[in-house]
């Protein structure tokens, strides 16, 4: 049996042991979004992920170098379009997060930090089907790669940058609310 033959037959095994253990999952839980995911099933769906990111995306290196202005520029993006289920801090303790199938994680943790600048590049872009991390392709690359500098961040996340996010985040809350009231202004 060659190396290929080897490898497909591996992958052909995880598979039909995944589907067995989710089928008995299901027959268990059913569809509830409530449940917690077992750590098997959080093992091999971390194994998925890694399997089907491109190698070439794993190897990709941040071409920017950590800068205030480019961190700055991360928190802004994190505050306006992740906080909502990663948390500001990166906890995944956020209500939407923590009511997404599985939970969304905490970026601060190993199994994110882990990752490559790339896989996390990859997964910001892409989005990982069955969960609720959604596509995020059109923003720059730039953009995409100041968010990467700035989830390395997080593990050392300072008080007093909490703090400016939930200032930046009320902020955000205020002018939505202020435009609602502007917008209902005009349609009377």
């Amino acid at each position: 049996m060659g190396k290929g033959t080897k490898t497909v037959l591996g992958i052909v095994v995880v598979l039909v042991v995944a589907l067995f253990l989710l089928a008995g999952s299901l027959l268990r839980g059913g569809f509830s979004a409530r449940a917690k995911p077992s750590a098997m099933e959080t093992s091999l769906a971390r194994h998925a992920r890694s399997m089907m990111t491109p190698a070439s995306a794993k190897a990709m290196k941040n071409p920017y170098p950590m800068s205030p202005e480019r961190l700055a520029e991360g928190r802004e993006h994190w505050v306006d379009h992740c906080a909502q289920c990663h948390g500001l801090d990166g906890s995944g303790n956020a209500e939407i997060g923590q009511n997404l199938y599985p939970p969304a994680p905490d970026m601060r943790a190993a199994s994110t930090q882990g990752l490559s600048d790339g896989e996390l590049f990859y997964i910001i872009t892409n989005g990982v089907r069955f969960t609720g991390m959604p596509s995020w392709g059109d923003h720059t690359p730039e953009e995409t790669w100041n968010l990467v500098l700035f989830i390395r961040h997080l593990p050392g996340l300072t008080p007093d940058e909490l703090k400016q996010m939930q200032q930046m985040l009320k902020e955000d809350e205020h002018g939505e609310e202020h435009e609602a009231e502007h917008e209902h202004e005009h349609h009377h």
